[in-house]
C-alpha cells in the first residue's frame, strides 16, 4: 500500500474522484508495494484500483491505453525509500569519504529497482527468492550486477556479508529466465585478480547469451582510508598484465560467440600507459557508463565533427579565448582534441588545465570526483578568458552542486565572475561548447 501525494488536474484519476492522501492498495487484485508493481500492473487497458480513504475502502475502474499515465503522484519516485546496502565491502568508496560532507553522499544504495530504472549496480544480497520471482515475472531487463568474484568464499570475504556467496545462484536463475545481465568486477590487487579473475570470467561466460557484458574496473582509493582494509593500486606493469589477461579471454569469446563480453575500464589503460582501443573494439559501448570506452567515444565523436566543421552553422565569431578544466586521467586526450580544434579554427585559443585531486588524493584521477575547491585553489589568479568549461559529471544530480557543496555561481564568483559552462561527455557537445555555440 502506498499513499498518493497528489493527483494531476484533469487526469483519469482526477476525473474518477481519486484524491491526494488516498491509499492505493492494489491494481487488478495485485498488492502495490512500489514503482515496479505500479508500472507493471498499470499497463493493462482496464484496471481496477482498490483504494482507501480514511477508514473506508473503495474501488475505481479505469479504461485506458496500454501505457497511458493515470495522473497519480507519490512521495518518492520509488514510492517508498531506497534500499540501503547491507554489505561492508573492503573497497567501498563511500567508506573512503572524509567527514563533514553532506549526508546524502554517505548513503549506500543497493536497490534492484534502481538497477532497472537508472542503471545502478546491485550486489543481490538484498534480494530473496520472492524478489527474484518478481523480477522474472515482470521481465525486468537488463539487471546490472556487481559480481566482483564468482568464488563464494572470496565474495563473502570481500563484501563482509554472509549471504554474498549464496546469492550468486540468483545469476543462474535470472539467466535461465532470459533476463539480460550487465555485470562488473571491481578489481582489487591481491584479492580477486590473477587466477581469481580468470575463474570469474570462466564462470560468467557460462551465463551467455544472458550475459551481455562485464566491465573490469580497478578499485578507486582515496587518501581517507584510515582503519580500512589494506589495498594498493595496480602498478603500470600490473595494469598491463590485467589488460592482457582480460583481452586474451575476450578474444576467445569473440571467436566463440561473436562478442568479446569482457572489457577493461579506460582507467586501466591509462594506468598501464597503453593506447586506448578503437571504436570497433567496444562493440557499441555496452559499458560506457562504467568508464569503458568513454574517452574513445568522446574522441571519435569530436574528430568526426571536426572533419565536417565546414557544414556547421557559422555561429562562431573570433577571436575567442577560453579555458577548460578536467581530471588527470582525461587531460592528455582533452588537450589533444583542443589542440586539433585550435589548428582548424583561426582566432580560437584554448587553455586546458589538469586539476589534481587534493580533496580525495592524487590517485583519484577521474573528472567526476573533482571538487570546486580544488578548481579554485589551482586556477585562482589565472587569466581564464571569456568562459570556463568543466565536465558536467562534476555536478551532483541531487542538487546541481559540486561534491563539496559549492554551486556553479559560487565557483564563478571565486574565479572573478567568469561564466561557466558544464559540458557532457559527448564529442559533439564538447566541440560546440569550445566554439561558444549554444
Amino acid at each position: 500500500m502506498v499513499s498518493i501525494k497528489a493527483v494531476a488536474n484533469g487526469s483519469l484519476a482526477d476525473r474518477h474522484g481519486i484524491q491526494a492522501c488516498d491509499i492505493l492498495q492494489s491494481i487488478n487484485g495485485h498488492p502495490i508495494r512500489d514503482v515496479l508493481d505500479y508500472r507493471f500492473y498499470l499497463t493493462d487497458t482496464k484496471v481496477d484500483l482498490k483504494l482507501q480513504r480514511a477508514d473506508s475502502s473503495f474501488s475505481v475502474t479505469l479504461e485506458k491505453d496500454e501505457y497511458q499515465d493515470i495522473g497519480l503522484e507519490f512521495e518518492t519516485p520509488l514510492m517508498d525509500q531506497k534500499h540501503s546496502c547491507a554489505n561492508k565491502c573492503v573497497f567501498c568508496f563511500v567508506d573512503q569519504l572524509p567527514c563533514g560532507m553532506r549526508r546524502a553522499l554517505y548513503f549506500k544504495d543497493d536497490d534492484d529497482r534502481l538497477s532497472f530504472l537508472h542503471g545502478n549496480y546491485v550486489t543481490l544480497t538484498n534480494l530473496h527468492d520472492s524478489d527474484i520471482d518478481r523480477l522474472i515475472t515482470m521481465r525486468l531487463s537488463p539487471i546490472n550486477v556487481s559480481v566482483h568474484t564468482t568464488n563464494p568464499e572470496l565474495r563473502v570475504k570481500m563484501m563482509k556479508n554472509k549471504r554474498a556467496g549464496e546469492v550468486l545462484a540468483y545469476l543462474d536463475r535470472l539467466a535461465d529466465a532470459g533476463i539480460t545481465l550487465c555485470t562488473q568486477i571491481v578489481l582489487c590487487k591481491g584479492l580477486n585478480d590473477g587466477e581469481e579473475l580468470q575463474r570469474s570470467m570462466r564462470d560468467l561466460v557460462k551465463l551467455y547469451p544472458s550475459l551481455s557484458s562485464c566491465a573490469i574496473v580497478p578499485v578507486g582509493l582515496t587518501k581517507h582510508r584510515q582503519g580500512l582494509y589494506p589495498l594498493e593500486l595496480f602498478s603500470r606493469e600490473e595494469a598491463k598484465a590485467v589488460i592482457e589477461q582480460v583481452n586474451a579471454f575476450g578474444e576467445e569469446c569473440l571467436k566463440k560467440y561473436g562478442t568479446r563480453l569482457f572489457y577493461c575500464a579506460d582507467e586501466l589503460y591509462l594506468r598501464a600507459e597503453l593506447p586506448l582501443p578503437d571504436e570497433d573494439y567496444y562493440e557499441g559501448y555496452p559499458q560506457i557508463e562504467n568508464g569503458v570506452g568513454m574517452l574513445t567515444s568522446l574522441g571519435a565523436e569530436f574528430e568526426y565533427e571536426l572533419e565536417n566543421l565546414s557544414e556547421w552553422p557559422t555561429l562562431y565569431r573570433p577571436p575567442r579565448r577560453i579555458s577548460v578544466v578536467t581530471g588527470a586521467a582525461a587531460y592528455p586526450r582533452i588537450a589533444q582534441l583542443c589542440q586539433k580544434l585550435e589548428a582548424a579554427v583561426e582566432g580560437l585559443e584554448i587553455t586546458v588545465y589538469r586539476i589534481v585531486n587534493h580533496f580525495f588524493g592524487e590517485s583519484v584521477t577521474v573528472a567526476g570526483l573533482l571538487t570546486a575547491g580544488d578548481v579554485i585553489d589551482q586556477l585562482k589568479g589565472k587569466t581564464l578568458g571569456e568562459e570556463l568549461l568543466f565536465p558536467a559529471v562534476m555536478l551532483r544530480a541531487d542538487g546541481e552542486v559540486f561534491l563539496d557543496d559549492m554551486t556553479p555561481d559560487a565557483l564563478s564568483k571565486a574565479l572573478g565572475g567568469i561564466p561557466l559552462r558544464a559540458v557532457s561527455n559527448d564529442g559533439t557537445e564538447l566541440l560546440k561548447a569550445l566554439l561558444g555555440i549554444e
